[in-house]
């Protein structure tokens, strides 16, 4: 582990201030409901727009795009690691995606967008959680995993910060025992790692191959909608204050 540091806020591309528990998670934990799953049951949006509601939601099929005003999260890591695809043509694959993890996170907001063929049409599922303040950081989830292919936004770090060139070193979740986990990322050796205590990445537009906000997400707001044509998430506003403490 490095010394702490603080890293200078800027844009990156690709994939503050009481400490908490450190996070005791399984970043690969399965999840209870996926997004067909949530546009067949037509009463979860009206249900959820009148409180909270806590959900699983996993997109692993296809990519999906998404912006966000801002993720802030505990207990970070990211890695370059190989996901593996299902070619058009039906064939197994792989794609290489930069995997980022937190253990206990806040969401300012998030809106997610997955182009469907039906009938030789083309339509957009487009899924809307949180409310429009965009200084509430209103969502809430844990063990949050998003393989990304690739991402915009401002990406802020403190805590104690390690860059690292081999993914397999980055241990940023403990065990019942306080012991780290051993590369909980999943990632080969000599891949490029990171990891730091606190996290915070704004202004968020990406392309995610793998999207999982497990069982313990909570939203105030939840709407499903179909588009015809290709429609594209609404750019993310700047969030305004800090967020909350996860």
């Amino acid at each position: 582990m490095s010394p702490e540091r603080h890293s200078p806020e800027g844009h990156v591309t690709g994939p503050g201030e009481a400490a908490p528990e450190e996070g005791r998670t399984h970043w690969r934990r399965s999840l209870a409901v996926a997004v067909p799953a949530l546009l067949a049951a037509g009463g979860l949006g009206t249900a959820m727009a009148s409180g909270a509601l806590a959900v699983g939601l996993k997109i692993q099929d296809r990519p999906v795009d998404f912006t966000t005003s801002s993720l802030y999260g505990t207990q970070y890591g990211a890695a370059v690691v190989d996901q593996a695809v299902v070619r058009p043509d039906g064939s197994a694959g792989t794609v290489r995606v930069l995997r980022m993890g937190f253990a206990d996170g806040v969401i300012n907001g998030l809106c997610l967008s997955q182009k469907q063929q039906i009938g030789g049409a083309t339509y957009t599922l487009m899924l809307v959680l949180g409310d429009d303040d965009p200084g509430s950081w209103e969502i809430r989830t844990k063990n949050t995993v998003l393989d990304l292919k690739n991402a915009t936004g401002v990406l802020d770090m403190d805590g104690i910060v390690d860059l690292n060139t081999n993914g397999a070193d980055v241990k940023t979740v403990k065990d019942s025992s306080g012991a780290y986990v051993d590369n909980p990322l999943n990632s080969p050796q000599h891949r490029f790692g990171i990891q730091a205590r606190y996290a915070k990445f704004d202004r968020i537009t990406g392309t995610a191959q793998d999207f999982q906000l497990p069982g313990l997400l909570t939203t105030p707001k939840l709407k499903l909608s179909v588009k015809p044509g290709s429609v594209a998430c609404p750019a993310p506003p700047a969030p305004t204050g800090t967020p909350g403490t996860p």
